[in-house]
């Protein structure tokens, strides 16, 4: 793994959205992540005539900003996009895989900026806790990956 420092140059679209059910939302968000969008994620706001709303925001690279766009008006109901240029400063990521008595484990791995992690892969331990009544917390604990 490299752990040499890096920005990299990205943009966030982000609409507005007052008249959509959470559901609609939900499903416009995991079809801009299917296309390639690096993030999405919502924010409560207030909007004009005190109306409660959503801002939904999508991180994506400028190679992706058309796609992006084009979802975000065919699967929500906004009448325009914001775009802002943003830095995304991260730190360098490998997945390994770790043998267990329950299976293997996907463990991911990050450095850079003087620090090092490492985090077992949620849906393995979740599996595994499924199949073997355990918790999360005890599973972490036991197979000592993070």
């Amino acid at each position: 793994m490299k752990t040499d420092m890096h920005a990299e140059e990205l943009l966030e679209l982000s609409c507005n959205l007052d008249d959509m059910t959470g559901e609609g939302i939900g499903f416009a968000m995991d079809r801009l992540l299917e296309a390639g969008a690096l993030d999405v994620w919502t924010e409560a706001i207030g909007m004009k005539k005190s109306r409660p709303g959503v801002l939904l925001r999508v991180l994506c690279r400028e190679t992706e900003r058309e796609t992006m766009v084009r979802l975000l008006f065919l699967h929500t109901t906004t009448l325009g996009v914001r775009e802002n240029v943003c830095r995304r400063y991260a730190l360098d990521r490998d997945l390994e895989q770790a043998e267990t008595p329950y299976g293997p484990v996907r463990v991911k791995r990050s450095a850079g900026y003087g620090v090092t992690r490492s985090k077992a892969e949620y849906e393995d331990l979740a599996r595994i806790s499924r199949e073997t009544g355990k918790s999360l917390t005890a599973l972490r604990k036991e197979l000592n990956l993070d």
